[in-house]
């Protein structure tokens, strides 16, 4: 069969619907993945499937080819990605959500996890590869059966998560599908919650729901100026990311939220591994120390954070904890160790409630001057090239104490700050960010690495990111 090879991304499958994503795509991912599945010894899957409009027909023919292959389908529904994982983790060992995650309304797509792992990279090509030559194995045997897992989802946060203290927040699901689940389950928690958009509609019709950009947070701004509410909580379209913004309307960023996590997690689980994406603050690291754990930072990449944790513990450490600055938390201790912006939000709540308030506590937090996450547009392809040449010149265009890591893109960390340059895994653009402990040190760092860019790019623009 045709398909457009660019859906095939390195963590997941997404497109527009239905110019590059269609029926006859879906289904034949069913039948792909369902032979890998039935190859590994699986014979059941769950699948659910956000709010977006194109949802229900996509679902319905992934569903399909799933069955051809001889699977036992074990359709959740309506469900945020983290319910998806939760079934793949207590009902079944494999999943796929159907989600277009927080790309605009007319895309969607897939995120699978495969016999307890969550497929990315060459796995995903290989099902590409499948998909193209028809070479799936069909056979009979397969069906359907439906599954609600809400109640069990609940039962399972709301016993694990314990307030100091009844809190009022106001909660912003942008119309994504965790409208249609988070507001109760803090309620169950013991929150008196104010509602913003849980009304899930795959139009978007209010703002994106993406909590990583600002813009989108101004309602949640406005209301907590005018609710008198402690706290807000904002999730993107599949409920997979959390965000939080303070009473007096300040975003506190995942890495953050992550000091605070790291402390509280360590301080059950001493020793434990703390995992991080490149993209985070240097802040952090130390926090994760002084807490008594060890500081790893690793590549971006929700599968490939998972991936990682999963490979510590088997090789017979503890990873209690990981994230990502782009929203995604991955609790392992207390939790299944995937991302679910539901449950590390009752997890923060849990510790700021045992302060009179939440407010100071995340105040409190370490901070650096930064830049938000910036973009640099380039050609198909050409990102990688570009973070290939200037790890090259990487050695020689900078000097101790700066210290140079190569393990995504290129970051440098000096003593007062650091800057990154890597090649998105989505789209093909550069990722920027860059941090200082004072203006200064952020200006002086983000010259110095704009320079180094622009000897290998001479054309490079600098524009916020759209991602």
């Amino acid at each position: 069969m045709q398909v457009t090879a660019a859906i095939f991304k390195a963590y997941d499958i997404r497109g527009v619907v239905p110019s590059t994503l269609n029926e006859s795509v879906a289904e034949g991912l069913g039948k792909a993945f369902g032979t890998q599945a039935m190859a590994e010894g699986q014979t059941q899957v769950a699948v659910g499937r956000d709010g977006r409009l194109s949802g229900p027909s996509l679902s319905a023919a992934l569903i399909r080819g799933l069955v051809a292959s001889g699977m036992e389908v074990i359709d959740i529904g309506m469900a945020t990605t983290p319910m998806l994982y939760f079934a793949a983790n207590t009902v079944c060992q494999s999943g796929i959500q159907v989600t277009g995650s927080h790309n605009p309304k007319d895309y969607n797509g897939f995120k699978m996890v495969l016999a307890g792992r969550a497929i990315y990279g060459d796995e995903i090509q290989a099902l590409r590869q499948m998909m193209e030559a028809e070479s799936w194995q069909l056979c009979a045997g397969g069906g359907i059966r439906q599954l609600d897992v809400l109640a069990d989802y609940t039962q399972r946060i709301v016993g694990d998560v314990r307030l100091a203290r009844p809190m009022k927040i106001v909660v912003d699901s942008g119309n994504g599908i965790a409208g249609a689940s988070a507001p109760a389950i803090f309620r169950a928690l013991g929150c008196e919650v104010i509602e913003l958009f849980s009304e899930v509609d795959g139009e978007f019709p209010n703002h994106h729901p993406d909590p990583s950009k600002p813009e989108n947070l101004l309602d949640l701004m406005e209301a907590l100026k005018t609710t008198g509410a402690e706290l807000g909580l904002a999730f993107d379209g599949d409920g997979d990311r959390l965000g939080i913004v303070t009473q007096d309307g300040h975003n506190i960023y995942p890495d953050r939220q992550m000091q605070l996590f790291a402390e509280d997690v360590l301080s059950r689980v001493p020793g434990g591994t703390v995992l991080f994406d490149v993209k985070c603050s240097q802040r952090l690291a130390p926090a994760i120390e002084a807490a008594g754990g060890q500081a790893l930072m690793y590549k971006t990449g929700h599968s490939l954070i998972k991936a990682k944790m999963k490979a510590i513990e088997a090789a017979g450490g503890q990873a209690p904890l990981g994230g990502e600055m782009s929203g995604h938390i991955f609790f392992k201790e207390r939790w299944y160790g995937f991302d679910d912006g539901t449950y590390a939000g009752a997890r923060l709540l849990e510790i700021v409630s045992r302060s009179p308030d939440a407010n100071v506590v995340l105040h409190a937090l370490p901070s650096s001057f930064s830049t938000p996450e910036l973009n640099v547009a380039c050609a198909e392809g050409e990102p990688h090239r570009v973070t290939k040449a200037l790890q090259a010149q990487a050695a020689n265009a900078f000097s101790a104490p700066a210290q140079v890591s190569d393990i995504d893109g290129l970051r440098v960390d000096w003593p007062d700050g650091f800057g990154l340059i890597r090649a998105s895994n989505t789209t093909p653009v550069l990722v920027l960010r860059f941090e200082g402990q004072t203006e200064a040190a952020l200006h002086r760092i983000e010259t110095d690495m704009l320079a180094l860019l622009r000897s290998v790019k001479p054309d490079a623009q600098v524009g916020a990111s759209a991602h």
